[in-house]
């Protein structure tokens, strides 16, 4: 009984018994170590065998026809030599081998090495021919003890049907052939077009990749995040893309632009969002280098346009004036400096009836405590 566990794999276990002879004719005088002959019975032999088919003849058909293998493992068999010495006496060593003499056989372990080949009659039936080596844990098969360390051996050729059980549904994986296999999956239409529309995503994740990295005009600002499209070459840019102010030359000196922010103006914010956009970042850092260069305590205000829920808008705007107050702390603020309160819908300054009102109306507002 084999267990297939894999195309070129599998598990068998055997069991089997019978009788062996052998005689010494061709031995000068037809004796030798004092015997003519032997006969052991071979009460039981029971071994685990691995078989790996090594090769086959049909590599490239989708099923296999051939199939070579080699099998090794290991068993205990139990056996009885009768021997004729030269006299002609006949000595049955029955009986001989356990305590008392109540024990009728000789115990030894073995290891069964074999090859064979075997071929295809039907999906269920192979006919196999095979030739196995058995190679004893002892001195004593024939019945006569050679001395030294050799050890006894014997073997035995077979030919018969193999027959293979469990499911039709299954193919027998002796002779399914993976490498076959593969090949007609390749010819397959269907998978070919799963094949086909996994490139195009892949193409497609990839033309999306280049399309992020597009800076049209060259100023280090991808086109996706890119305010102010176009600018001129060599043109110094801020961070959403838009020009530098220039700065202001006097007696053929650059002067830098005189920076007018307070650091209280209005802190503006994207639809249902309470993350700071980053124009933002230089009044917020203008107001943080106030609070910790002169000290004192503001509060921070936040509001909603009239999209939403009352409940939902009250929220974020809490949420916007909570940004500001991260940012100021994260600079270096102390949080006991910074006030947060959120106002919702209330004190617009605009008309929530127009989007550029509703745009004004998300909005932080700072004041000095």
């Amino acid at each position: 009984m084999r267990k297939q566990l894999g195309h070129a794999f599998g598990l068998e276990g055997n069991i089997f018994r019978g009788k062996l002879s052998g005689t010494n004719k061709d031995a000068k005088g037809g004796v030798r170590y004092g015997t003519k002959e032997f006969e052991t019975d071979i009460q039981y032999a029971a071994d685990l065998r691995g078989v790996v088919n090594v090769a086959t003849v049909d590599f490239l058909r989708r099923e296999n026809s051939v199939n070579f293998f080699v099998t090794a493992g290991y068993g205990l068999m139990a056996y009885n030599p009768k021997v004729t010495l030269a006299n002609g006496t006949v000595v049955n060593n029955k009986g001989k081998y356990g305590e008392n003499g109540d024990n009728d056989f000789i115990k030894e372990a073995y290891i069964p090495v074999g090859a064979g080949i075997k071929f295809k009659v039907s999906d269920r039936v192979s006919f196999n021919l095979a030739y196995t080596m058995n190679f004893v844990d002892g001195d004593n098969v024939d019945g006569v003890y050679a001395g030294g360390t050799s050890k006894d051996k014997f073997s035995y050729g077979s030919a018969g049907l193999e027959f293979s059980l469990g499911s039709k549904a299954k193919p027998n994986l002796d002779w399914v052939n993976p490498v076959a296999m593969m090949y007609d999956e390749l010819k397959d239409p269907s998978l070919r077009q799963e094949v086909e529309a996994l490139k195009n995503r892949v193409s497609n994740v990839e033309k999306s990749v280049e399309d992020l990295k597009k800076d049209s005009d060259g100023d280090g600002v991808a086109d996706q995040f890119d305010k102010c499209a176009g600018t001129p070459a060599g043109t110094k840019v801020d961070g959403s893309g838009c020009p530098l102010p220039a700065p202001t030359v006097i007696n053929n000196t650059p002067v830098a632009p005189v920076d007018n922010r307070t650091g209280f103006e209005p802190i503006q914010f994207e639809f249902n969002s309470s993350v700071l956009k980053t124009e933002s970042y230089p009044i917020l850092d203008k107001l943080s280098s106030v609070l910790r260069e002169n000290g004192g305590k503001v509060t921070s205000k936040g509001y909603a346009s009239s999209e939403g829920t009352a409940a939902y808008n009250l929220k974020l705007s809490k949420d916007r004036a909570n940004s500001v107050k991260t940012y100021l702390v994260n600079s270096g603020v102390n949080a006991s400096q910074v006030t947060v309160k959120g106002y919702g819908e209330a004190n617009p300054v605009a008309s929530n009836d127009t989007e550029e009102g509703r745009i004004q109306n998300r909005r932080v507002e700072t004041s000095r405590n």
